[in-house]
């Protein structure tokens, strides 16, 4: 399989893809990649004259990052948006929770930055 390694290191040289060129390099479908530039922000091609998406380097990486969270760790598109946010450095996004109140779930105060219950004060 190094030759398909291959070739998609060769095709992530370019600095601009078509949607196509990187649905085929993620194996992920054109409709996927649009619905998910709706669930992520920090997914955001940009457009052509013509009104084209072009995905920089850096974008086709997130996509790979994406499906990775969510095909093959099992995360929700809510847990994976949260989990991306809080790794990319979102100083508003980091925060460390505290264990929920004994006294029951529903005690426990949604977080504003995040939206989990837990004891943030």
């Amino acid at each position: 399989m190094a030759g398909g390694n291959q070739a998609t290191q060769l095709a992530l040289d370019k600095s601009l893809y078509r949607i196509g060129e990187v649905s085929r390099l993620t194996g992920t479908k054109a409709f996927v990649l649009r619905y998910w530039e709706t669930e992520f922000p920090m997914l955001q091609p940009v457009k052509s004259q013509s009104g084209h998406r072009l995905y920089r380097r850096q974008d086709v990486e997130m996509v790979m990052r994406i499906k990775r969270l969510l095909y093959d760790e099992g995360f929700t598109i809510a847990g994976a948006r949260r989990h991306l946010r809080d790794t990319n450095g979102n100083a508003a996004a980091r925060h460390r929770h505290r264990a929920p109140a004994r006294r029951s779930c529903s005690a426990a105060k949604r977080c504003s930055t995040c939206g989990t219950r837990c004891a943030v004060s």
